[in-house]
C-alpha cells in the first residue's frame, strides 16, 4: 500500500482534487488497492476551497506520514504563504517520505521549506518570476509541464497536475498501467509540448473571438508568409478593421505578435525535437537560419544553439 497525502490549505485551488482520480483509475487497472488517499491540512476539519468548496481533513501532526506528498497550490501564492508550522512540516517529510509534489503554485510552499533549492522546477507560467525571486537557488523551467528532480516533483497549472500525478503512477506501476489509467480518463499518456504553448496565446489575451481566431490561425500556419491581409480575410474584416482591432485589443502590432508566436514554438521544436537548426526555421515560419537568430537574440539575450546546448548538459547532468 502506498500512502497518498494531499496537502491542502484554505483558499486551494479546486482543480488540485482531481489528481486523486489518476490514483484511484490505477488501482482499478492494476485490480487491487496500491493507492491510499488522504487529505490532511494544518488544523484538520473543513478546509474551503477558492470556489468555496470545502473538504474534510485530517490534522497534521509529528506522527503523520505519507509515502507522497501533494501540496496543493493557490490561484495567489504570494498573498497565501505558508504557515511556519506547514513549512516545518514539509522539511521533516521531506526526510522520511519517497517524494514530495507541488502542484501548480504548491511549488511556492516546497520553496519556502527549501526544497527546491538547486532544483530544477516549475510551475504556473504567470507565477515563474515570482518563484524566481522567492527562490533564486531554483532552477526555474517555465515551459515543462511537469518536472522530476531526485524526490521533488513539481507541475505546472493545475491541469497539468494530472499529467504529474500520472507520471507518478508511471514511475510506481509502469508505463503500460500508466497507458491504461490515461486511456480511462481520456487524457494523453505524455502530453506534447509545454506550456508557452498556452502563454503566449493567454498573454495576448484578446478579447473578442475574431482576433482569438485570427491568433489561431496564426498559430497553425506559422511555416507560411502571414499578412495583415491574410489574417483579416481568415476573419472576415478588412486589412485596415483588422489591424485596428488587433492593436486595441492586444496592444501589439500582427507582424509582432506573430513574431512572438513564431519564438516560442522555435523554441519548442529546439528543445524538444532533433531537427536541425535550417529545419526549424522553415517550420516556423523565419526567413531564414540567420533571422531566426536575430529574433532569439532580441527575445531571449541567447542565440538558438544556446538553448540546445543547455538541454544536452541538463539531461548529461
Amino acid at each position: 500500500m502506498h500512502k497518498i497525502g494531499f496537502l491542502l490549505a484554505d483558499g486551494f485551488q479546486l482543480l488540485a482534487l482531481s489528481t486523486p482520480s489518476v490514483f484511484e483509475f490505477a488501482n482499478l487497472v492494476i485490480g487491487e488497492p496500491f493507492y491510499e488517499l488522504e487529505t490532511w491540512s494544518e488544523a484538520g476539519g473543513a478546509v474551503r476551497s477558492s470556489a468555496g468548496v470545502t473538504v474534510s481533513s485530517q490534522p497534521l501532526s509529528e506522527h503523520s506520514r505519507a509515502d507522497t506528498w501533494l501540496v496543493g497550490g493557490v490561484i495567489n501564492p504570494l498573498e497565501a504563504p505558508p504557515t511556519p508550522a506547514v513549512v516545518d512540516f514539509l522539511k521533516a517529510a521531506s526526510l522520511n517520505s519517497r517524494r514530495i509534489a507541488g502542484i501548480c503554485t504548491g511549488a511556492f510552499v516546497l520553496g519556502e521549506a527549501g526544497l527546491l533549492d538547486g532544483k530544477r522546477v516549475t510551475t504556473h507560467w504567470a507565477h515563474a518570476e515570482a518563484l524566481k525571486s522567492r527562490v533564486p537557488t531554483a532552477l526555474i523551467e517555465s515551459d515543462r509541464i511537469f518536472i522530476t528532480d531526485g524526490a521533488v516533483w513539481t507541475s505546472a497549472g493545475m491541469t497539468a497536475g494530472l499529467d504529474m500525478a500520472l507520471g507518478i503512477v508511471e514511475k510506481d506501476l509502469g508505463a503500460e498501467v500508466a497507458r491504461s489509467v490515461a486511456h480511462r480518463l481520456v487524457m494523453h499518456h505524455r502530453r506534447s509540448g509545454g506550456q508557452t504553448q498556452h502563454s503566449e496565446m493567454l498573454a495576448l489575451s484578446p478579447r473578442s473571438d475574431r482576433i482569438q481566431s485570427a491568433l489561431e490561425y496564426a498559430r497553425k500556419n506559422l511555416s507560411r508568409t502571414l499578412t495583415v491581409e491574410d489574417l483579416a480575410s481568415a476573419v472576415h474584416l478588412s486589412p485596415r478593421q483588422f489591424s485596428r482591432l488587433f492593436r486595441e485589443e492586444t496592444g501589439k502590432s500582427p507582424a509582432k505578435a506573430i513574431e512572438g508566436l513564431r519564438l516560442e514554438a522555435a523554441r519548442l521544436m529546439i528543445e524538444q525535437s532533433r531537427l536541425s537548426m535550417d529545419a526549424i526555421a522553415r517550420e516556423a515560419g523565419f526567413r531564414d537560419r540567420r533571422h531566426m537568430r536575430e529574433v532569439f537574440v532580441r527575445g531571449f539575450g541567447v542565440p538558438p544553439q544556446a538553448l540546445r546546448q543547455g538541454r544536452s548538459s541538463s539531461r548529461a547532468a
